[in-house]
């Protein structure tokens, strides 16, 4: 099980804290047009934040055990709302930016799918539920 603690600040009308067991806070809000003044992440934002960030440390994990001599490493993340209520995302687009030498296509894309497919549980919490398209871009060095 794992527990997170969020708190209202009353700083702002839509402002929330969340603290980690480990101490580390993060804040969310809303923008003006849905009551907050965009003091922190929205809670949808923090969706693709958290995606990308699961698969990416799968993947330089991945890519280290394969000795990909990575030198920098990015992802794009990109996602469509419905356009009603609840507006869930749709579609969510990762495009992994991974810069190095001698950077294996073969490696690199076997990386991103065992994230994908077996190991971001992020990932594998949005299954069925939005489609999700992975890509990769070399920028060899």
């Amino acid at each position: 099980m794992r527990e997170i603690n969020i708190n209202w600040t009353k700083e702002g009308a839509m402002r929330f804290e969340a603290i980690a067991p480990s101490g580390h806070k993060v804040e969310l809000d809303s923008p003006p047009e849905h009551g907050g003044d965009s003091q922190g992440f929205s809670p949808k934002t923090l969706l693709l934040v958290a995606l990308g960030g699961c698969t990416g440390m799968d993947v330089i994990s991945m890519l280290r055990k394969m000795r990909q001599e990575v030198t920098g490493y990015h992802l794009e993340v990109k996602g469509w709302e419905h356009a009603e209520h609840p507006k869930k995302f749709d579609r969510i687009i990762i495009e992994h930016v991974i810069e190095g030498h001698n950077l294996s296509q073969e490696q690199v894309d076997k990386a991103i799918k065992l994230s994908h497919e077996k190991y971001c549980g992020v990932s594998a919490s949005l299954v069925g539920s939005v489609e999700i398209e992975v890509t990769s871009r070399l920028v060899q060095i």
